[in-house]
């Protein structure tokens, strides 16, 4: 299913099961009832600051707008996840950082010999 369909549909979904209409869902994050209907039909997509507003006053998460009927969060896994990424993307800027270090104490070097 495209994103802006699931997406979508989801939020229909969960505004329904917490009985609100799209009056009073749209009226708690501060959009017009023809924005959050075209969000909810899938033709329109959303900002990073109201798709938190939404998941907020839905009181579901942020990914859990993404997921597939039947698909659910396990969230250890969505941090073990993150900490593999973060951490490689930290040994890099290390060892980019290393590098440069090095290249600061021979420019230094240099300087001081008077090359």
């Amino acid at each position: 299913m495209e994103l802006k369909k699931l997406l979508g549909a989801n939020l229909k979904s969960y505004r329904k099961a917490k009985k609100l209409s799209q009056e009073e869902l749209s009226e708690k994050v501060d959009i017009s009832v023809k924005h959050l209907s075209k969000i909810e039909r899938g033709l329109t997509f959303v900002s990073a600051e109201l798709l938190e507003k939404l998941s907020d006053n839905l009181g579901v998460s942020v990914a859990t707008l993404f997921c597939n009927e039947n698909e659910s969060i396990d969230n250890d896994n969505v941090f073990k996840k993150f900490d593999r990424i973060t951490e490689k993307h930290l040994i890099k800027a290390e060892k980019h950082l290393s590098k440069a270090m090095e290249r600061i104490k021979e420019e230094t070097r240099q300087e001081d010999n008077g090359d």
